[in-house]
């Protein structure tokens, strides 16, 4: 006589999980609250190519990280404005747990061969990465500033908004800059009032300020802790430009980017900018 088939539940129930939940029909599923059915259906190729859904993917992981970094930024500009620098410490510190995986995720794009990309690459018309919004809201929220990028996004006049928002909002390293003021530590008028949608120029009452809390670290330990993470931010960012920069040079060599930038050529051109030039400026001078 054939034995009757365990359902799932049974068979949990059977290995010790008699409390596991297996009833859905009026609760809410781990799938729902994700909206799987959203995410995993987001991955429409414009080709039948094996390995476009590989490119697809990690452009949208990485899109995903980004607005978790946004979100993280944004939360630790707001509690540095407030003076409360533990928190933003925290937050910034998970920024560079994020970043680490946004720069393995090369790793695992740098296995598409070049043979393998031309075959689907002209599908992708004058999309590219360099049209990233979420990308230039994380430059926005470190302080640089290039009004000339805006134009992009005049498509869409919802987004041009936010962009814009963001554009004219105080960057991380203006609020902690105000911050080495609120401490006592001398800074130009002119620096805590400037104009933040303009790139931020080095300055020496800044580097002076620095130079001190690195000096007196037992005097100005939370600033001091502050400084290190902005610095970990800056590394973490410049080291995902380079494997960027690395990844398409494996892939498409030194042709012209999709969207016409120059490609590998503008990307190390990237890797010369600074974010937060006076905590590097330092570490020659103490």
């Amino acid at each position: 006589m054939e034995k009757p088939k365990m359902d799932h539940g049974q068979n949990f129930a059977a290995q010790g999980e008699a409390g596991l939940h297996t009833d859905f029909k009026e609760n809410m599923t781990y799938g729902e609250y994700l909206h799987l059915d959203k995410l995993l259906s987001a991955q429409d190729g414009l080709t039948n190519h094996h390995d476009e859904p590989l490119f697809i993917m990690i452009h949208q992981v990485s899109e995903l990280w980004m607005k978790l970094i946004l979100h993280e930024l944004g939360g630790a500009i707001s509690h540095i404005e407030k003076d409360e620098v533990q928190p933003a410490l925290k937050q910034l510190a998970r920024v560079s747990k994020i970043q680490a995986q946004i720069i393995q995720a090369w790793d695992v794009l740098s296995t598409l061969t070049p043979a393998e990309y031309m075959e689907f690459r002209s599908s992708l018309g004058n999309a590219s990465g360099f049209q990233s919004y979420q990308y230039r809201m994380i430059e926005f929220a470190l302080g640089y500033k290039t009004k000339h990028v805006l134009k992009i996004y005049e498509k869409d006049e919802e987004l041009l908004g936010i962009l814009t928002k963001a554009f004219n909002k105080p960057g991380l390293y203006d609020v902690a800059i105000r911050k080495l003021a609120r401490s006592g530590l001398p800074i130009d008028e002119q620096i805590l009032n400037r104009d933040v949608s303009s790139p931020y120029e080095p300055n020496a009452s800044v580097l002076e300020a620095w130079k001190t809390v690195y000096r007196d670290v037992d005097s100005y330990w939370e600033l001091y802790q502050l400084a290190e993470k902005l610095v970990d931010i800056e590394d973490w960012l410049q080291q995902w430009r380079f494997r960027h920069m690395k990844t398409v040079e494996r892939i498409i060599g030194f042709k012209t980017g999709t969207g016409g930038s120059s490609g590998v050529h503008y990307l190390k051109k990237v890797l010369d900018q600074y974010f937060f030039p006076e905590l590097w400026t330092l570490r020659t001078e103490i």
